[in-house]
């Protein structure tokens, strides 16, 4: 309990990186490792990242965020993608539990038909809000996971999706859900944290 509630307090989101701290591969592994045990709808796995530490790509996507110095300065910047038809890999996800006879192959069956159903029924909209609701719940774990091994996040909005898009070449059926800045906080820079609500204010309970 100490020690997450430690990392949950410790956590900010830096408004500038020390420069020349490359993040190892080995890192963005172990990362990466905790982040694919975060839930998602239905096991669908929505999201989809992309990792920049080419010091051009970032430059190029620094002008496409209206020049957010934190992303110069940033070891990497990673895009969290939200894939709008994770609902069509319903029968690939679970071929696992069917070969190893945790499920039969009418229960196989009908967990691919309802779960495509469900989304197909509920029409675009609703696929591109299931992509965003689950690559969020991701990308949370991911800054966490990130604090863990040492390194420092910074979720970002603040870019053009279009242009954002055509730098890395993202296929229109991932939407682009949120960006993240990270690396070694430069702790300079840092400001005081924003004002947060006291509990009853953001809490009701039905009993």
């Amino acid at each position: 309990m100490t020690e997450f509630k430690s990392l949950v307090e410790n956590r900010r989101s830096p408004n500038n990186f020390l420069e020349n701290y490359p993040i190892p591969q080995e890192d963005f592994q172990r990362i990466f490792e905790m982040v694919k045990l975060a839930p998602s709808a239905f096991n669908l796995q929505h999201s989809k990242y992309v990792v920049v530490t080419d010091h051009d790509k970032k430059e190029q996507i620094r002008e496409a965020a209206f020049g957010q110095y934190k992303i110069h300065s940033a070891s990497a910047v990673i895009m969290v993608l939200g894939d709008k038809k994770a609902h069509e890999h319903t029968a690939s996800i679970n071929e696992g539990i069917l070969f190893l006879g945790m499920i039969n192959q009418g229960q196989y069956e009908d967990i691919v038909q309802e779960t495509v159903n469900f989304y197909e029924s509920r029409g675009e909209q609703f696929q591109r809000d299931e992509a965003i609701r689950n690559a969020s719940i991701s990308a949370m774990m991911f800054m966490l996971a990130a604090k863990e091994y040492g390194w420092d996040t910074c979720p970002m909005i603040g870019f053009n999706t279009e242009e954002v898009s055509k730098i890395l070449n993202i296929d229109e059926n991932y939407e682009p859900v949120l960006m993240i800045t990270m690396g070694k906080e430069k702790e300079t820079s840092r400001r005081p944290r924003g004002y947060r609500k006291p509990v009853h204010e953001f809490v009701d309970f039905v009993q």
